[in-house]
């Protein structure tokens, strides 16, 4: 028989069971809460993250434009990409601020850029295409049954011909039939950027760094900078990168320079938001809001998969390349406006391009090659008065790490 003294220790014992127990039985309602918890919050972020998608993905506008560009030239290495990048300045949708919506309604490639994306993903080259350079502009489909015929004139017209009853995609097709057809160069895809939407993503950064030498008083564009650094917003940054005759020597490549250098600091911009989801989606939502693209490219998943495998990029290995060029009016004493492409130059740039490999390791990037190439002089064909065409002072510009204040 049990001892008085053994019955405490057997009541202590199963008081402690107890207590074990109820502690377990806690423990085991906590995890069983948390997990539920922690189920419908992974639900409801990938809700969101779906809606997300869908709305971003919702936003670009996709266009299969296969059937107006026609035959392309050869395609030397398929893994690479080409892409041509088009600033469409129509006006609608911005309530005249920029001029009459009704005027500007089928708009000019306003910016041009074909960016080349190594088939190593290692490196890139954005070629910039003055909106004025003289060139053969093919035939092409108008939409409404119309078709433009071929032409001699200023490479933004394709756009214009193309985009004439409003369709950007039409714009996007006859621009790439001309760029193939002066460059022999096989272009991927393309992406318009609506002239309206540019503001939005400016915005969504909360502004962009630009750095002025000179005061800017440029009653046109509404735009007024003292010397020096700005952030600029919306309104502000659009008249900056649109502004052509009251910054530096009025010319586009004056133009295109300083639109090379915005894009830095945009790229820039974007980067530092990385980590402020609000900012990134608002950046995201207004950008995908200003896109029309090829649907070789696809939607939000494409441009996702493209920018995943740049990522690792450096940005000193993106190199901003302006077509080198000569005023037309050495070929035609009339026409003050328009440039011609300098030779052998800039076809040396596109073979580079053609051939997967950086222009600064192209024999035509090196100084000595460059001075090799100076044109000699020659008996122009329409005037009948010896010239020697000068190439635009750079053909190499920045590359994307530089600051924007570097010249």
């Amino acid at each position: 028989m049990p001892s008085d003294l053994e019955e405490p220790a057997s009541d202590q014992g199963d008081s402690s069971s107890r207590r074990t127990l109820a502690r377990r039985a806690l423990r085991r309602r906590i995890v069983a809460w948390v997990s539920v918890i922690v189920t419908l919050a992974l639900g409801v972020a990938a809700l969101i993250v779906y809606l997300g998608y869908r709305h971003l993905n919702g936003n670009i506008r996709v266009r299969d434009i296969g059937g107006l560009v026609g035959a392309q030239p050869v395609d030397l290495h398929p893994g690479a990409q080409n892409i041509a990048v088009i600033g469409d300045d129509s006006r609608a949708g911005t309530n005249g601020q920029y001029g009459n919506p009704q005027v500007y309604a089928a708009g000019h490639s306003d910016t041009l850029m074909i960016v080349h994306i190594a088939a190593t993903r290692k490196w890139a080259e954005v070629i910039s295409i003055p909106r004025d350079s003289w060139v053969h502009i093919p035939s092409c489909d108008m939409g409404g049954g119309e078709r433009s015929a071929a032409e001699d004139f200023k490479i933004n017209d394709a756009f214009t011909l193309g985009s004439t009853h409003g369709d950007e995609a039409r714009g996007a097709a006859c621009t790439i039939r001309a760029v193939e057809r002066n460059t022999r160069l096989r272009i991927s895809h393309f992406v318009v950027i609506s002239f309206a939407g540019f503001k939005d993503m400016v915005d969504a950064l909360d502004g962009v760094d630009v750095c002025t030498r000179q005061p800017i008083a440029d009653a046109k564009a509404k735009l007024y900078l003292p010397a020096g650094r700005h952030v600029l917003h919306g309104n502000q940054a659009l008249a900056y990168v649109r502004a052509r005759y009251s910054l530096g020597d009025g010319s586009d490549l004056g133009r295109i320079s300083r639109q090379q250098a915005f894009m830095s600091s945009l790229a820039s911009r974007a980067r530092s938001k990385l980590y402020n989801p609000i900012s990134i989606y608002r950046f995201l939502d207004a950008a995908t809001k200003s896109l029309t693209i090829d649907s070789g490219l696809g939607g939000i998943g494409g441009l996702y998969n493209l920018a995943s495998t740049l990522k690792n990029m450096p940005t000193s290995k993106l190199t901003f390349i302006t077509v080198p060029t000569y005023p037309r009016s050495l070929v035609d004493p009339t026409d003050t406006a328009n440039v011609m492409w300098q030779q052998p130059q800039t076809q040396l740039i596109f073979a580079s391009l053609r051939e997967d490999v950086p222009w600064q390791r192209h024999p035509a990037g090196t100084e000595a090659a460059t001075a090799r190439m100076s044109p000699k002089p020659g008996t122009t064909p329409r005037t009948g008065r010896t010239a020697t065409p000068q190439p635009s002072p750079s053909t190499t510009g920045r590359t994307a790490n530089q600051n924007i204040c570097t010249s």
